[in-house]
């Protein structure tokens, strides 16, 4: 490219000189005229020649001006000089070849180069391929000692003096396709024959008629001067303004008149006239040595420098003015790269048209920094919101223009505004449509994906749910089948070896499973069931329904084997404190029970006849709440364990409360299950089903409604049952399901706004009066007013730990159902419990019987006395007989309790007996009452409710008397605390534990069968245990009893660290006892005083 730079400038020169020599001799030919001869010659013939000629080498030159107008100038490459100095021609803007200076690389200077200096020499090497950065002139001055020409005009490199300028005057840049008037470049040429033609000519060309003003005349190629810069513009500036017709100059500059003839800027083309040839009086041969003398850099104007301020440029209503002065300088300083900003100004004129703006205003330099970086990706990104950012960068006032382009139907407003929105319309309208359809198409495909996926789950639940009906009706056929194998065997089973599997599942209810604090610990609070083993053809299998370490093992293994040393004289008597405490010594655990493992010991035959299991997925239902039963299902190790422990051996199972699960359980091991079916159970163990059972046999029941279901239901017979028994002071309300006392509440008659006034109206009437239906009509009707009222202001719940308000509880109540019954209206109620066994062959036998012990309140139990002592003892046999009997006609059958309440009639001071509550299962006083029976050898006579413990030795009366002597049996009396809690003893290790109670003389006597026995629940929490205590007499088991819990409370607490017991409860309800029973030894001694008194007065009368 350097080289045709350099050949083309010879070639310019060449052209010109030809034309001017043809013109010479066109102008001397003229003045010539001579003939031959005698003929004239004609010159006529030779003109046109000569016209022809230089029509032609005017051709060829507008050829090559247009050529070299289309070619980018670049520098040329630093070469070496000295060696192509020959074929080197500089060109005319470049120095003197005497001013670059030798620049050879030495190799010493490259070495060693830090990488700093190489960063820096590979910036320089950057900017000086940037012939636009404005360092670049710098760099080559510092580097190379070029001084650099300012490169602000094509114009000023084609001839380096004043020559003359002819052809056209525009390149083929500024040619334009017909029609497009409003583009941003210049008009076209125009040559001699089209100014000829006309503005007819110029207007079928595609030129506006404004611009042929200024085309009026062709254009003359003469001569023309051409001046320094300063004195150029300063000429064409003061042009006088009236001739502006003739011949108009337009410089880089807009029309002088288009702001008087219309509104809006029109383009124009650049035309350089020449003056007239008068003005140009040189000679020739000075002309030519000016024109081919070379660019001297030293002689040339000097550029003045324009400011990055000047290089910014106007838009004016997305229109570019190409004859604007700010636009020509932006032009002209970057004409070197303008190939590269055509496309940039035309998308800024689009944008600008379509959003209707006004006036921007438009840096140039960031223009085309935009364009040199490739941030404008025209193929990729033009549209989009970031190449809208990038363009808009480039403004000036680029808040007004973005709040104008972002403006809501800006975009309509402008150039193809209408064709847009309506694009915009349709589209919208389409995607709505096709978004609609869609989203009907989803919903019809989800919809039938739903309806298929419910009905394959409703397919396969009812698979499911007949493959359980059908399983669950075979697990009901055998256990009926099984059930009536054990009543017709049952006498022969009880006389020969059996296995009694134990099982103290507890069958509630989900909510109820969750709602219970420890429920695993709960369900093994019955350990006492191993106790079964005293009977010498009796094998025990327990369930646990928790893990128990070895401590736990060695203790019930040195508890079971307390029967045979106290019957083995006296060395074995003399253990004291250290047997009652049952340490875990001398026991030893299978190992190759993986499931728990039993216990064994090789001293005692009963350690040798239990063993404890535990099933294999407790570990997989951690915090499920399953009852065991359900667990035990699903360990099919452990149920394998269990049949080849029972094989070939009578067996059946003892379980808890009711579970469905029992059947499966029972059907899996192909055992008989002592106990009623699960739906029996879950009917009659309700309070409901109680007051029908107890109805049924006949038995004294609380006044009272069961089955209630609705609040009005429950204002109604809340009234009439406190008008029919104005003597009950208090009433109370029970949830069917629960249990504990956790599902009942109370509510005082004495807090009844009229409840004065009602008994002034039942004193006014006989009992017999009473009971019609006038009298009662007034009390009626004013209960039934004030019941709702009394209810929401006065119920309580019992446990406000389960339910905290009335409202909470009776909402449950009416969910569940329940009952409403009185409570016996007396300052003094005595509570017991009575367990019976109703065997498979219609026989009931009673177990045990003891009094109650109350917790926090007194409608909890905490624990119990046995036997009892509150009830004749043929009374409540009787009793117990027709409720056992009761329950054999609805088909129940193993161990049920019963809860009565005794208390003495206000008005007839007779006792009273109410059977309150039935469970139909095995109780935790039965569990405790055999753990008693097993440490003390006694047996319990519930007929005649005695506790006879068999002594080792008999006992002399006196020390001096050798022929009175005590019974070998004696009348025991124990308490019984099944669930004793307090949250400190977690604290404690059992061994730790167990030397506390030894060093404070807590402990179990074998020789005299009394003192303290303890029931471990479990090994890792601690905080739950039993205790029963023994002695000769009621009170000092009581005390004992007392004591013991005063002296664990104090042992295990600090002042500042109480914990959560029952433990103060219980010793509080206790001291009532107490007194209670130290008031009745009192009255019972003076009877027999007044008895003894009465017989020897009679024998003295006598």
């Amino acid at each position: 490219m350097a080289d045709i730079l350099k050949h083309s400038d010879e070639l310019g020169n060449v052209l010109v000189q030809v034309q001017d020599d043809l013109r010479q001799l066109k102008r001397s030919l003229g003045r010539i005229t001579f003939q031959e001869k005698g003929e004239s010659v004609d010159l006529q013939a030779l003109d046109t020649a000569i016209r022809r000629t230089e029509s032609g080498i005017r051709r060829r030159a507008e050829q090559y001006q247009k050529t070299v107008n289309r070619q980018v100038l670049i520098l040329p490459s630093i070469e070496d000089l000295e060696k192509k100095k020959a074929d080197v021609q500089i060109p005319k803007w470049r120095p003197p070849l005497e001013s670059i200076p030798h620049m050879h690389h030495q190799r010493g200077q490259s070495v060693g180069a830090s990488p700093g200096e190489k960063h820096k020499a590979a910036l320089a090497m950057r900017l000086l391929y940037n012939p636009v950065h404005p360092k670049n002139r710098t760099l080559m001055h510092q580097n190379y000692g070029i001084q650099l020409p300012g490169l602000r005009k094509r114009s000023a490199t084609i001839g380096p003096t004043q020559r003359v300028v002819t052809g056209p005057t525009v390149g083929s840049l500024a040619i334009v396709p017909g029609g497009a008037c409003n583009n941003l470049y210049l008009v076209p040429p125009l040559s001699e024959e089209d100014m000829a033609a006309g503005i007819a000519s110029l207007l079928e060309k595609g030129l506006p008629s404004t611009a042929t003003d200024l085309f009026w005349a062709p254009v003359r190629p003469a001569a023309a001067p051409l001046h320094r810069r300063e004195e150029s513009c300063s000429s064409k500036m003061a042009l006088p303004e009236k001739t502006w017709r003739g011949q108009r100059e337009v410089i880089w500059g807009k029309d002088p008149d288009l702001s008087h003839g219309h509104g809006r800027e029109r383009p124009s083309t650049w035309t350089i006239h020449t003056p007239p040839t008068s003005a140009s009086s040189k000679s020739s041969e000075h002309r030519q040595m000016t024109r081919l003398a070379p660019l001297n850099p030293q002689c040339l104007p000097a550029l003045a420098s324009i400011s990055i301020s000047k290089l910014s440029f106007t838009i004016l209503e997305g229109h570019i003015n190409p004859m604007a002065p700010d636009f020509c300088r932006f032009k002209q300083h970057y004409c070197l790269c303008w190939g590269l900003l055509v496309e940039v100004l035309l998308g800024l004129e689009s944008l600008l048209r379509q959003y209707a703006v006004p006036i921007a205003r438009v840096n140039g330099e960031r223009l085309v920094q935009l364009a040199q970086s490739g941030d404008l990706n025209w193929a990729v990104g033009r549209g989009g919101v970031s190449w809208l950012e990038r363009l808009l960068s480039a403004m000036e006032n680029r808040e007004e223009v973005w709040d104008l382009v972002y403006r809501p139907g800006q975009r309509y407003r402008g150039e193809g505004g209408t064709e847009a929105a309506a694009v915009r319309i349709q589209s919208c309208w389409r995607r709505h449509r096709a978004r609609n359809a869609y989203l009907r198409h989803r919903h019809r495909k989800w919809a039938a994906g739903t309806i298929a996926i419910s009905w394959l789950m409703h397919a396969q639940l009812g698979r499911v749910r007949k493959s359980l009906q059908e399983s669950r009706r075979i697990h009901l056929d055998n256990y009926r089948i099984r059930g009536q194998y054990l009543s017709a065997n049952w006498k022969h089973i009880q006389a020969s070896r059996r296995t009694i599997i134990h099982i103290p599942s507890l069958g509630y209810s989900q909510l109820q499973r969750f709602s219970l604090k420890g429920f695993d610990i709960l369900q093994n609070v019955q350990m006492g069931r191993l106790c079964d083993v005293r009977d010498e053809n009796v094998q025990v299998i327990y369930v646990s329904p928790v893990r128990l370490g070895d401590d736990v093992f060695q203790y019930y293994t040195r508890l079971l084997g307390l029967q045979q040393r106290g019957q083995g004289g006296p060395q074995e008597a003399t253990g004291g404190p250290q047997e009652a405490t049952g340490g875990p010594q001398e026991a030893t655990v299978d190992p190759g029970d993986g499931w728990g493992g039993g216990a064994r010991t090789t001293q005692a035959s009963c350690t040798k006849r239990f063993t404890i299991l535990t099933p294999d997925a407790l570990e997989d239902f951690p915090t499920h709440n399953m009852c065991l039963s359900t667990l035990l299902k699903y360990s099919p190790r452990t149920l394998r364990r269990i049949r080849n422990l029972i094989q070939g051996q009578h067996a059946y199972m003892v379980g808890g409360v009711a579970h469905l699960d029992d059947l499966a359980v029972a059907d899996e091991l192909g055992v008989p299950l002592l106990g009623p079916e699960p739906a029996v159970a879950r009917l009659y163990s309700t309070k409901s089903g109680g007051r029908r059972i107890f109805t049924g046999a006949g038995v004294t029941v609380p006044p009272g409604q069961w089955d209630i279901y609705s609040l009005q239901q429950l204002h109604e017979t809340l009234a009439q049952l406190m008008t029919d028994h104005m003597e009950v002071r208090r009433w109370l309300f029970k949830m069917d399901s629960e249990m504990g006392g956790r599902g009942t509440a109370y509510c005082d008659v004495s807090h009844l706004n009229c409840s004065t006034w009602a008994q002034q109206e039942y004193s006014h009437h006989s009992p017999e009066c009473w009971r019609k239906a006038w009298a009662q009509e007034p009390v009626l009707m004013k209960y039934v007013e004030e019941v709702p009222e009394w209810l929401s202001s006065y119920a309580q719940p019992v446990k406000t730990s389960c339910y905290p308000t009335w409202a909470c509880f009776l909402d449950t109540f009416l969910r569940q159902g329940g009952v409403v019954e009185g409570y016996p209206p007396s300052d003094s109620v005595t509570c017991l419990t009575v367990d019976l066994l109703l065997q498979p062959d219609g026989e009931v036998t009673v177990l045990s019987c003891g009094d109650q012990l109350h917790g926090p309140s007194e409608l909890e139990t905490a624990g119990s006395s046995v036997p009892q002592t509150s009830v004749c003892p043929d009374a409540l046999h009787t009793l117990c007989l027709r409720v056992g009997q009761a329950c054999l006609q609805r088909h129940i059958t193993g161990h049920v309790s019963i809860d009565l309440a005794t208390f003495l009639d206000p008005r007839t001071l007779e006792q009273q007996v109410w059977a309150v509550d039935l469970d139909l299962s095995y109780s935790n006083q039965l569990a405790m009452t055999q753990l008693m029976l097993m440490v003390t050898g006694g047996s319990l006579d519930c007929r005649t409710s005695r506790l006879e413990v068999a002594l080792a030795k008999p006992f002399l009366l006196q020390k001096g008397s050798k022929d009175t002597a005590l019974p070998a049996v004696a009348s025991h009396y124990a308490v019984l605390g099944s669930r004793l809690l307090h949250t400190n003893l977690s604290m404690v290790h059992y061994s730790v534990f167990f030397q506390m109670c030894k060093a404070q003389g807590i402990g179990f006597d074998i020789k005299e069968k009394q003192g303290t026995v303890f029931v471990l629940h479990d090994s890792c929490e601690r905080y739950s245990l039993g205790m029963v205590t023994v002695s000769d007499d009621l009170q000092g088991a009581l005390m004992t009893f007392a004591r013991n819990l005063s002296v664990i409370h104090q042992e295990v607490s600090a002042p500042n660290m109480q914990g959560e017991t029952n433990f103060k409860d219980l010793i509080r309800d206790i001291e009532e006892v107490l007194g209670m029973t130290i008031q009745n030894k009192s009255q019972v001694t003076k009877e027999e005083e007044k008895t003894v008194a009465v017989a020897v007065r009679t024998k003295l009368d006598h």
